[in-house]
């Protein structure tokens, strides 16, 4: 099985255990506390994710460390369980899904703000609270500058963009005088 598809059901039960057992938000901090520790530190994931190494031995180095990082009792078992079973490389994708899983159950959504120049704080405040009375949801905004789209903004909020741009306004401009 493709390892984001074994971390998308893997994910998916750990949410639903932490919703019934536990706190989700802690879950998913001590999951990224691990994941942080694979990322950051080569010969940690290269033991954790080499096939030759045993997994009994996987499983001593993860219940070590779940327990200096003083992991959730759920996130444990799963950790120790992906020990067993030599699937420690999901962690990564395990951890994306978790969170996006996490953001739904709080109602929240992303925004990527994309503008010419860099906004005003009071702005950007604004611009998030119009974000979440249009969404319905809480919005995390991050904003970004990009010269290129002249003036306006581009607001991505997951799969949807909405570009605003006058760059692309431009374009399409020239497009209508071209016919």
């Amino acid at each position: 099985m493709p390892s984001r598809a074994s971390a998308t059901r893997y994910a998916r039960a750990l949410f639903d255990v932490a919703l019934k057992e536990s706190d989700p938000v802690q879950i998913e901090r001590d999951l990224a506390s691990f994941a942080g520790l694979m990322s950051s530190n080569a010969e940690l994931a290269g033991a954790l994710t080499n096939p030759a190494i045993p997994a009994s031995a996987k499983r001593k180095i993860a219940d070590t460390l779940a327990g200096r990082l003083n992991v959730a009792t759920p996130a444990r078992k799963l950790l120790l369980l992906l020990a067993d079973r030599d699937r420690l490389a999901v962690v990564p994708d395990l951890l994306d899904i978790y969170r996006a899983r996490l953001m739904e159950h709080q109602q929240v959504v992303r925004a990527e703000v994309t503008t010419a120049a860099p906004l005003a704080p009071e702005r950007a405040e604004q611009m998030q609270k119009k974000l979440a009375d249009i969404t319905g949801r809480k919005v995390e905004m991050t904003t970004s500058v990009d010269p290129s789209i002249i003036g306006g903004m581009v607001t991505r909020i997951g799969s949807t963009v909405y570009d605003g741009s006058l760059a692309t306004q431009l374009v399409k401009l020239k497009e209508k005088l071209a016919v």
